[in-house]
């Protein structure tokens, strides 16, 4: 099978943790140790977050005085994308003996037109007194607003309509190769008049992006794998349980927090709704039980699922799978 798996944040740092290299190598090769099973009997395609370490690179550059201006927010994510995947590429390696692993930076295609661009709600960097706020903004062209007690730079979340790089990821993966790619949702670009491709100021939602990806590459599982072992109705309330097996418009009829799950909900039932495949959200560590059917959210487009045998009519499938011959 092939499977597109989206590494959150907390793969590499974990909530409290200081943001030194040594941990975070650390704690990718304990997500390794989780995924390298699933990697050894089925295409494997990973993405990953980036928040705490662009945030980092953003606060290194803003300090830097040998600098004019600081990088601008698509070449550090773009920097994210090297540094997390060369420690994803080695662990993989350690972990897969005699398996080809690559690891890509990707572009991100967004629209110029997006109305997230006139309504910048994405904060990012670190947190700043009103006047600061304003003095910077004014400096270096940024938009600021009211976080809480504070102000922080915010920046537009477009939505992401393709990768730029698939046809580059299908080639990889048909030549048996692990992929790391997409990472912190891929280096936002918009397409010119005239065909070229210019990076933007912007911030792309990884799962979305992964969502957009997995469609693209007919795959047969994604998987949004967190630091939860699956999405909670109601949570925060004495109504709050799990749940474990869902349709897409069940799962949309629901209220999910915008800044957490709700973007993962929706990633995960467009893959649904689109390809009717399974998607799933989970904990890293129960990425192989997840498959099996005994860990996590798993979505359907009949909220049935009893393990891959129910994945495709090759496998005796449970519902009619539309397999597409893809010729992007």
């Amino acid at each position: 099978m092939r499977i597109v798996a989206a590494l959150g944040g907390n793969a590499l740092l974990r909530r409290g943790e200081t943001p030194d290299a040594s941990v975070q190598a650390a704690n990718v090769q304990r997500a390794v140790e989780a995924l390298a099973p699933l990697a050894q009997e089925h295409e494997l395609v990973l993405t990953h977050g980036n928040g705490p370490q662009v945030g980092v690179l953003a606060l290194q550059s803003a300090s830097d005085p040998n600098l004019t201006t600081p990088y601008p927010f698509d070449v550090l994510g773009a920097q994210t994308q090297g540094m997390i995947g060369y420690w994803l590429l080695q662990s993989l390696q350690n972990a897969l003996p005699g398996r080809q692993v690559a690891a890509i930076i990707n572009q991100t295609l967004v629209s110029a037109a997006d109305p997230a661009f006139d309504n910048p709600t994405k904060l990012i960097g670190e947190v700043y007194d009103e006047q600061t706020a304003k003095r910077l903004a004014q400096e270096r062209g940024w938009t600021v607003k009211q976080d809480g007690q504070h102000w922080r730079r915010v920046v537009g979340s477009p939505r992401p309509q393709r990768v730029v790089e698939t046809r580059l990821i299908r080639l990889l993966l048909g030549s048996g190769a692990v992929v790391v790619c997409a990472g912190g949702g891929g280096v936002p670009v918009i397409r010119a008049a005239d065909g070229r491709l210019s990076g933007v100021e912007a911030v792309v939602d990884k799962d979305l992006t992964t969502s957009v990806l997995a469609e693209a590459l007919d795959a047969d599982v994604l998987m949004i794998l967190t630091d939860v072992p699956h999405v909670v109705r109601g949570y925060g309330t004495p109504d709050a349980e799990p749940v474990l097996r869902a349709t897409p418009a069940s799962m949309l009829r629901e209220e999910f927090a915008a800044g957490s799950m709700g973007p993962k909900v929706d990633a995960a039932c467009r893959f649904v709704e689109v390809t009717g495949d399974m998607a799933a959200i989970g904990r890293m560590e129960d990425a192989v039980e997840i498959l099996q059917g005994g860990a996590g959210t798993i979505i359907t487009p009949r909220g049935k699922y009893g393990g891959p045998d129910d994945l495709s009519p090759r496998h005796g499938g449970d519902w009619p799978r539309r397999r597409r011959t893809d010729l992007r």
